[in-house]
């Protein structure tokens, strides 16, 4: 227990710290700007971030993954915070940490395997799309300098760590520029533009609202879209940090800690919150790998509003927007390019079409539920595929020999390959190389052989595996009909 703390908290202390500075500053201007979306205070992004960051880096199960307000989770609130205002959205938070926690108690992370790789492709470049759609705003229409800035921040993140390692690149960035924009005064959007931040901490805050069922109709369908909204990215995400870091997490414990996450916030006057790809992988690339970055990035954000908000808010936005274009580029796989050539024409499809929708609704779990149904579409129509294969054997009896899945897909092709205008004869159904998988198979069975013993035929079944032929002696009509038969 000890040497797992250690490891998780300790063994990388310093990147960890300074990655999570990182995290801290890029996190206050999403943290706002999600506020806003969700047509709440400013600071009710603020404190969500703070306290959700905090309290997963003790409750997670993916070391140095950020968790805080996301843009995802905001859009769903809309319609919530504008019928309904502040402390409904607050009693939703919380009920959506409650129905997070049972996600993870039944081990619905479980799930996360039927995601295919096609899908995961699609929602990282969607994500990659999404981030960098989400800083033109604040740049387009902006004065020269904003540009200039932008171009500065893009150079010093790319060529400064091939000289620099000891401190995250973008970190320099932030506080270099930030400096130069202060001291001579150039004019440009800042940080503060977005919201005003009220320096103190956050509270304990009971929702004022009737808890009866009337209320609970209200807040449930909200908290289960945010519930599975949010436990969806946290998981896809924590795969990309597996995969960046080359280690593995615990799936189902990182849906108990967003859970308690998010009833953490909610008492607090936070926002619902979940995983954040951009930050996460920021994260990782600034060096970051334990727990201890993510509780650093919650802790000094705090810092940061309470201690130095003056400061903060004279942040110029084109700085963060450079850092933000970067993580894009190193978020965005470019090698999708080859795999639309490479890959199965489905695949590619799959991949197309998640980013597709992600990107014209700005909701990931439209785009990935989307992309795995339809992989699940082509795999059927794949799998669906039967032979039936006809061979005439001595004394006038007839075998054929069935090859592939029976399933409800392809029961209509294996009743089509039989010709039932025979008479008198022996006839039998090898299903070696086959199996019956569901209540339609067997029912396309029953078909068969039934319309074979109309013409005085005698039908013997036989090769089911012990699976099929459990299922077969269950529910077969011709099994109980005649049980000699098979």
């Amino acid at each position: 227990m000890l040497e797992k703390i250690k490891r998780e908290w300790f063994s990388n202390v310093r990147a960890d710290i300074l990655s999570g500075a990182v995290v801290a500053l890029a996190l206050i201007p999403e943290a706002i700007a999600f506020s806003i979306i969700a047509g709440v205070d400013p600071m009710v992004g603020l404190y969500a971030s703070f306290l959700i960051a905090v309290t997963i880096a003790f409750v997670g199960g993916r070391p140095a993954m950020i968790s805080a307000a996301t843009g995802a989770m905001a859009l769903l609130m809309v319609p919530l915070v504008k019928e309904y205002g502040h402390d409904y959205l607050l009693a939703a938070t919380v009920l959506t940490g409650v129905i997070q926690i049972l996600f993870g108690v039944f081990k619905i992370a479980k799930l996360m395997k039927f995601i295919p790789r096609a899908v995961m492709i699609g929602f990282v470049n969607a994500l990659a799309i999404l981030v960098f759609l989400a800083q033109v705003p604040h740049i387009l229409g902006e004065s020269t300098m904003t540009y200039v800035f932008v171009g500065i921040t893009l150079v010093i993140v790319y060529v400064l760590p091939r000289f620099v390692q000891s401190v995250p690149a973008p970190l320099i960035a932030i506080i270099v520029l930030t400096a130069v924009t202060i001291y001579a005064g150039i004019d440009m959007k800042v940080v503060g533009d977005l919201g005003g931040i009220t320096k103190s901490l956050p509270e304990l805050f009971i929702p004022n609202i009737p808890f009866n069922f009337e209320t609970l109709a209200i807040v449930f369908p909200y908290s289960l879209a945010l519930a599975i909204v949010g436990l969806l990215e946290s998981l896809l995400t924590a795969s990309i940090v597996d995969d960046m870091t080359g280690t593995e997490s615990n799936k189902n414990k990182e849906a108990k800690g967003q859970g308690i996450a998010n009833i953490v916030t909610g008492f607090f006057g936070g926002m619902a919150g979940c995983a954040m790809i951009g930050q996460s992988v920021i994260n990782v690339k600034s060096g970051g790998r334990g727990r201890l970055s993510t509780f650093v990035a919650g802790l000094l954000l705090m810092f940061l509003i309470i201690v130095l908000g003056d400061l903060v808010v004279q942040i110029p936005m084109p700085v963060l927007v450079g850092i933000m274009i970067m993580v894009c580029i190193g978020t965005f796989d470019w090698s999708s390019f080859t795999y639309l050539r490479k890959a199965p024409r489905t695949d590619a499809i799959v991949m197309l079409t998640t980013v597709i929708i992600v990107v014209a609704t700005h909701d990931l779990s439209k785009g990935v539920i989307a992309g795995v149904i339809l992989s699940a579409v082509f795999f059927v129509a794949k799998i669906a595929k039967i032979k039936v294969i006809e061979k005439d054997l001595s004394n006038g009896t007839t075998q054929f020999d069935i090859e592939g899945q029976l399933f409800f897909a392809s029961v209509e092709d294996f009743v089509d390959a039989f010709d039932f205008n025979v008479d008198n004869k022996s006839i039998i159904i090898d299903f070696s190389h086959s199996h019956v998988w569901d209540d339609s198979a067997v029912g396309a069975i029953d078909k068969v052989v039934l319309k074979y013993r109309e013409h005085l035929n005698t039908v013997t079944i036989k090769g089911l595996d012990s699976k099929s032929e459990s299922m077969v002696q269950k529910l077969a009509i011709y099994n109980k009909a005649n049980p000699s038969s098979n």
